[in-house]
Order: C-alpha cells, then sequence, then structure tokens
C-alpha cells in the first residue's frame, strides 16, 4: 500500500505544509536533555522536546503559529486517558532544539540534500527569535544550541510525536 506507515494519511511531511512553513517535530516526553561536548546544557522533566527546522521562506510570523500552535496543540492525556490537554494546561517543559536536516530535500537519491534548508544565518536568527517568543509565552523552556554537535536524549511517552508545520 502507497504510503502506508507514515502517519500522515499517506502523503509524505514535505507534501503537508507550505515552502514557506517552519517544522516543528514534536515528541511528548516523560523526560530529555542536551549535552554539548559532554555537558548538560538544556534539560525538562515531562513535557514537550520539539526538534525545530527552518526553511528559506520562513519567517518571523510562520515561527509565532507555529508556536502558537505547539503550546496549544492537544497531545497530553486528560484524567480520562484522552489527549485532550495542551502544554500550556499543563505547564509541563519545553525544550527546542534546532535541526535543520528537518528540512532536508528526501525526494529522490540516496543522499539528502539542503538547499531546502535555511541558511545559518538566517536559520539562527529565526531559531533565537522562535526561541525567545516561546520563553515570552511559557514558564519551562529549554534550548539547544545552535550549530552544535549535541547529543539529545528523551523518554519519549507513548511514544506520542507530531509533525507540525504552519
Amino acid at each position: 500500500m502507497r504510503g502506508a506507515g507514515l502517519g500522515c494519511g499517506g502523503r509524505s511531511p514535505k507534501r503537508l505544509g507550505g515552502a514557506d512553513s517552519v517544522i516543528g517535530l514534536l515528541q511528548r516526553v516523560i523526560e530529555a536533555g542536551v549535552d554539548v561536548e559532554g555537558a548538560r546544557v538544556a534539560s525538562i522533566g515531562a513535557g514537550l522536546l520539539v526538534l525545530v527546522g527552518v526553511r528559506p521562506t520562513d519567517d518571523e510570523a510562520t515561527a509565532l503559529r507555529l508556536l502558537d500552535r505547539l503550546l496549544r496543540y492537544r497531545i497530553f492525556e486528560d484524567e480520562e486517558g484522552k489527549m485532550n490537554l495542551s502544554l500550556e494546561q499543563t505547564q509541563g517543559g519545553l525544550l527546542l532544539v534546532p535541526q535543520f536536516t528537518l528540512a532536508a530535500d528526501t525526494h529522490k537519491g540516496s543522499r539528502p540534500g539542503f538547499s531546502t534548508a535555511a541558511p545559518p544565518d538566517q536559520g539562527r536568527r529565526l531559531f533565537d527569535f522562535f526561541a525567545q517568543a516561546a520563553r515570552d509565552r511559557h514558564q519551562r523552556v529549554e534550548i539547544g544550541v545552535f550549530g552544535a554537535h549535541m547529543r539529545v536524549s528523551l523518554t519519549n511517552d507513548g511514544p506520542a510525536t507530531f509533525w507540525l508545520e504552519t
């Protein structure tokens, strides 16, 4: 069956959003952390680990739309065990990790292409803007290190992983 197992209604994630949509790969976690050069630089308890990919046409407006969606996305269980609560409601931790490889072109060949990812300066600027906006709106925010080789660890809760684009 074509597209089976993608979790996207048979469509690849790239086709779900437009070329001007910041990508957020959300993982509901029990805990998560980021280490750089052997040192822990960020960690959270229960909440969301969000890998963030930026494309060349992304701007502050698309970043804010993603932030709004991920803070209000109802993926935490209520008292009946249904995914009915958002990060805003649970006040869980939010760990944002820049990951330019999310914006890679994987449609052909055996090697990803990165012309679909924002250049480093633009990616850093927009990720920093996104991170500051998150800190302004949510109490518990931790941030990975842009451009660093990071070791990201997590205990996924569910597992529950979602691809969001704005």
